[in-house]
């Protein structure tokens, strides 16, 4: 029998009935009338070919060919359970696997996880590099990308989709803003900037040192500032990206991921 086609509901009942040798008193425990367990029983009967409880004087009693599956049975159920607990477990933790630009983390992510677990000290958190990390691949829970939106994810913005300019003279480029001097993202080659980035953090670093000027995410740029890490800002001009927390849809239904995401998104 395929394992598709096993009939667990009726099994279940069975191994009710079997421990209470009673209808009556099976069905109470599972909620449900006699009735009803006696028609999963016979079902079961007629697909397995066999009978598996006689009526005697004194009730019911099991048949040899019930008895010799029986022990098997509940030990299926017990690795059943087991299975359950182990899904279960991987929910429950409060282990975070977070992957984030690590501009972002520094300025942004670290101080409110800090929070999180001084409010909840059994929280331990993997942090891993990485803006594009899959999400199988690393076991991740949550992810913080500058995107214009969580595409096939779930996902809420952190803040608003801003970005000012830092420095002056030539552009600065990086993958999140590699054509800072047009409109678009997808110029030619004469749009290119004279410097190139790999991220935003080395972006504002090189403004900072006066290799230039370039297009930071208002955030990152608000939080350095908010712990006296650069000087003011300019003006934020809207953007189509923001920072994005995002996860697939089985990781933000968790309880422990809607718990995080609360936490970081509130007055983000």
């Amino acid at each position: 029998m395929k394992r598709t086609h096993l009939p667990l509901n009726a099994l279940r009942v069975f191994d009710a009935a079997a421990r209470h040798l009673s209808f009556t008193r099976a069905a109470d425990e599972l909620a449900v009338t006699p009735a009803a367990v006696g028609q999963q029983i016979r079902a079961l009967e007629d697909l397995l070919g066999v009978v598996l409880f006689r009526r005697t004087s004194k009730g019911l009693e099991l048949t040899d060919e019930a008895g010799a599956g029986l022990e098997a049975l509940r030990s299926g159920f017990l690795h059943f359970e087991d299975a359950v607990q182990a899904m279960q477990a991987g929910q429950s933790s409060h282990v975070y696997t977070i992957a984030a630009p690590r501009e972002f983390f520094a300025a942004w992510l670290a101080p409110r996880l800090a929070a999180f677990r001084r409010a909840n000290p059994q929280v331990r958190y993997v942090l891993v590099d990485g803006e594009m990390t899959d999400f199988t691949e690393a076991n991740l829970d949550l992810a913080v990308r500058w995107t214009e939106g969580p595409g096939d994810l779930e996902g809420v913005p952190l803040g608003t989709a801003e970005r000012v300019v830092i420095g002056e003279g030539d552009w600065i480029g990086w993958p999140g803003d590699p054509t800072p001097g047009s409109d678009g993202e997808s110029a030619g080659e004469e749009a290119k900037p004279p410097v190139m980035v790999s991220d935003a953090g080395q972006a504002l670093s090189a403004a900072l040192s006066g290799l230039g000027r370039a297009r930071i995410p208002a955030l990152l740029t608000w939080a350095l500032a908010a712990s006296g890490g650069m000087p003011d800002a300019g003006v934020p001009e809207p953007c189509r990206r923001g920072y994005w927390l995002v996860a697939p849809l089985p990781q933000w239904r968790q309880k422990k991921v809607r718990e995080l995401v609360a936490a970081l998104t509130a007055g983000a």
